[in-house]
């Protein structure tokens, strides 16, 4: 699998602050190797048809859509903010 990142993905990255990046980089490793992992509680989002989330700490979240062998980042951020606007 591979990642695409949407031009709203990467800037949100940009404004994280550095501890959040890391813990970024550590959910993304762990998205690629077992997407089901406990730690990352994802699941599918209310109200969409293809597109979920997962947690990248206590506090933010990130977006995706799985399309054939790619995950698709869609957006990143804080839990609220983030989930209503995926």
């Amino acid at each position: 699998m591979n990642f695409i990142e949407t031009a709203r993905f990467k800037k949100a990255y940009k404004a994280l602050p550095n501890e959040v990046k890391e813990r970024l980089k550590q959910a993304l490793k762990t998205l690629l190797t077992n997407h089901k992992y406990p730690s990352l509680r994802v699941k599918k989002i209310k109200g969409t048809q293809d597109i979920w989330e997962a947690r990248v700490s206590l506090d933010y979240r990130l977006t995706f859509q799985i399309l054939k062998d790619c995950f698709i980042l869609r957006n990143l951020g804080h839990h609220d903010p983030t989930l209503k606007n995926p």
